[in-house]
């Protein structure tokens, strides 16, 4: 019997009213008849991967662009293969929507041994798994819907973590009744009184320093404080730095950014600026050993402030709940205004002057690729860099205002890019979308570049070729045969994936070659562009060459 209103279209319609508009994942027999209302429901489309684990991938991208994402997956297998794209999600604090099809309650009352099971007649083995890598889970009953869905959904929006949500395939077309008021009231408020202490203790500690700086990372993304974030530095006069996790939440061209900082490994400028800062105003970062160098960073936790999205902390104590938001804004309107003169900021613009880029008839080196990639970019293009090579050129490249960059240098999970660049275009077909990845992380997910040519969607994307684990290389085992991968004519694949052959095909070897290329891909706007970039097998970004030797010392 099909109802006028069922537990299905109350869950599409609260995913719905979030902003989603896309559903990834992968058909299975437990959630069929589900993503029927996907397909069916208004304002929702069903954008089918071509595993579990690259539909995980680009609900990551998707989500980082769009605020929040779902995908759904049948039980058992399914989830599986998503697990580890989940497990990224919860590591960076992305907000993701798991659904999984499950089979008939009554099936798991009875404990039968069905497929995509482990035969021994329980039903919360996967449900279990997931605990550890999600904020909120929840098992869907007819009676439990509308409470279980808007509970594990408000942690999703509030905890910016994935979220897993069990579906029988007997409960989703059951009866229900429609949301009476929107989700986000209910979201986390500061509370005043801890606002002015807050205030009362950390307003004096930046006036009194004498060589404050502010670092800055992906959390302020995470929480959409772009804005309170700028506000807070223009009125304060403070020099910025951010660690490479957090590269867009603050225009790289404003006279007070300072450069990405990397430890020791940072320009001899930032890396003093920062090391010697009598107080850093730590805003949604957290330092891991790829964003610092290996933890080589040198100032004192004692001098920290860290603002995070719902407390602030200083000396040891801890103010909340204050929401990132209003403890920004609030010490914006408190902090006295620096003079620029003893703030000794050298921007980051005017650290870089130099020559003009001018090509020449050379083959191509990591160094020289990214330099003028830097340029080739426009304000508020999506930048995605796959962690290796292509993470740790893009690291340090200026970059233009607006434009957002995704990457995973926390989780580092190869092959994560090609298909989160799936997600964030679809997130916003109306901004540029570039990919950097090289040839070891794209075989790992290639065939969802088969997902992008059916959607017809246009990016860039910039496969270089090294021939193998060029980063794995430069830790560990340079010439062993487990750092080798085969070769492909990469240049064939878009057609293998798109017999209509509506993609611009190029493959670049020399600076020149580069020139015709990046002119080739302006000039595109008809089909996605695919360039493969001939490098070096040994041949590394300086960022990468310096850190590979402290993980290398890391490991050992």
């Amino acid at each position: 019997m099909k109802y006028e209103y069922t537990v299905s279209d109350y869950l599409l319609d609260r995913l719905s009213e979030l902003g989603i508009r896309h559903m990834f994942g992968v058909p299975g027999d437990y959630n069929l008849a589900f993503l029927d209302d996907v397909i069916g429901h208004e304002g929702m489309e069903w954008v089918g991967n071509r595993n579990e684990l690259n539909a995980a991938y680009a609900a990551d991208g998707y989500a980082r662009i769009n605020g929040i994402a779902a995908l759904s997956t049948t039980f058992g297998v399914g989830e599986l293969s998503a697990i580890n794209g989940i497990a990224g999600s919860y590591a960076e604090h992305v907000p993701v929507v798991k659904i999984s099809g499950a089979p008939t309650t009554k099936v798991m009352d009875n404990g039968l041994y069905v497929h995509h099971t482990l035969g021994d007649g329980k039903f919360d083995h996967f449900s279990r798994m997931f605990q550890e890598v999600t904020a909120a889970q929840t098992f869907l009953t007819q009676e439990n819907a509308a409470y279980e869905i808007d509970r594990v959904l408000l942690a999703c929006l509030t905890e910016k973590r994935p979220v897993h949500i069990t579906l029988p395939i007997d409960v989703y077309n059951k009866p229900a009744s429609k949301p009476t008021s929107p989700l986000h009231e209910a979201v986390t408020d500061s509370n005043q009184e801890a606002l002015e202490q807050m205030l009362a203790e950390i307003t004096p500690m930046i006036n009194e320093a004498k060589r404050p700086v502010i670092l800055a990372g992906y959390e302020v993304n995470r929480y959409e404080n772009r804005e309170e974030l700028l506000q807070f530095a223009d009125k304060t006069g403070i020099p910025v730095t951010i660690l490479s996790g957090g590269k867009g939440v603050f225009n790289e061209e404003h006279p007070q950014f300072i450069g990405v900082y990397n430890g020791e490994l940072s320009a001899p400028y930032l890396q003093q600026r920062v090391d010697e800062a009598d107080c850093i105003i730590q805003i949604g970062a957290k330092p891991t050993d790829s964003t610092t160098g290996g933890f080589s960073y040198n100032f004192s936790e004692k001098n920290v402030i860290q603002i995070s999205p719902f407390s602030v902390k200083a000396t040891e104590k801890k103010h909340a709940p204050i929401t990132m938001h209003d403890a920004l804004s609030a010490l914006s309107g408190k902090v006295s205004k620096k003079d620029p003169e003893s703030m000794d900021i050298k921007s980051l613009h005017e650290q870089l002057k130099s020559g003009t880029y001018e090509a020449k008839e050379e083959n191509l080196q990591q160094n020289r690729f990214f330099e003028r990639l830097s340029s080739f970019m426009k304000e508020k293009d999506i930048l995605l860099a796959e962690q290796g090579t292509a993470y740790y050129g893009a690291a340090t490249m200026p970059i233009p205002k607006d434009t957002m960059v995704i990457g995973q240098p926390l989780w580092g999970s190869i092959g994560f890019t090609l298909p989160a660049l799936l997600g964030s275009q679809l997130a916003d077909m109306g901004r540029r979308n570039i990919l950097l990845i090289g040839d070891g992380s794209f075989q790992l997910t290639a065939q969802e570049l088969s997902t992008m040519l059916a959607q017809q969607i246009k990016p860039i994307i910039f496969l270089i070729n090294n021939d193998g684990y060029t980063v794995e290389r430069a830790i560990h085992g340079e010439n062993q045969p487990y750092n080798d991968i085969p070769m492909w004519d990469y240049m064939k694949l878009p057609e293998v994936f798109d017999p209509e052959g509506r993609t611009l095909t190029l493959k670049v070897e020399t600076e020149t070659g580069l020139e015709e290329a990046l002119k080739a891909a302006e000039e595109n706007s008809e089909s996605m562009t695919f360039i493969e970039v001939m490098m070096h097998r040994d041949d590394k970004p300086d960022l990468l060459e310096q850190l590979s030797k402290r993980f290398a010392n890391q490991n050992a």
